[in-house]
């Protein structure tokens, strides 16, 4: 298999990036998810919601590699072809995918540094972005909990569809992004 994307289909590159996203998303929203169930100042919920920042910087890195690897490559073909209208929706919901990737680990980095608190990522101490501000803090908090609920939607939204052109449609879609099987 191709490592770059062909005409046909994408490379082992922007696959692995691919589900490699969806794991971190899942790892994501489990770690903030599951911290609620732990008591406030308990170990384990301090411990998810290191993880979460971690792993939500992780998504922004990842997200910027992806991107250069899309501006550079190609996009393999639909077939059949799809109309119009689903090709410009799914245009529309990977931009906002990309937005949701770039966007949420920065409120996060920016919420922290709001709130005065260490940006700790596997080792490294990042540095703040803002001072701190309790205003900040309280509506950046706000900004990011609205976009993880969105991030949601749309996650969800793009794997409807990628399961309703597999299923119903029965198009290359989904194929184009599953490992090869030759």
């Amino acid at each position: 298999m191709n490592m770059r994307n062909t005409i046909d289909r994408y490379g082992t590159l922007s696959i692995g990036l691919h589900w490699s996203m969806l794991l971190l998303f899942v790892a994501v929203y489990a770690c903030i998810e599951l911290h609620e169930f732990f008591p406030k100042g308990s170990d384990l919920r301090a411990t998810l919601k290191i993880w979460h920042f971690m792993l939500g910087l992780s998504i922004l890195i990842l997200a910027s590699i992806r991107l250069v690897v899309y501006v550079t490559g190609l996009v393999p073909r639909i077939e059949p072809d799809p109309p119009k209208w689903q090709m410009q929706s799914a245009k529309l919901i990977h931009i906002a995918l990309y937005a949701l990737m770039i966007a949420m680990p920065l409120a996060g980095w920016l919420l922290l540094s709001a709130e005065g608190k260490p940006i700790s990522f596997f080792g490294l101490h990042l540095p703040a972005l803002i001072g701190k501000s309790k205003y900040l803090a309280d509506l950046i908090k706000e900004i990011h909990e609205a976009g993880g609920t969105i991030g949601y939607f749309l996650i969800g939204l793009h794997a409807a569809a990628a399961l309703y052109h597999h299923y119903f449609v029965r198009d290359n879609t989904l194929r184009r992004m599953l490992p090869n099987r030759d």
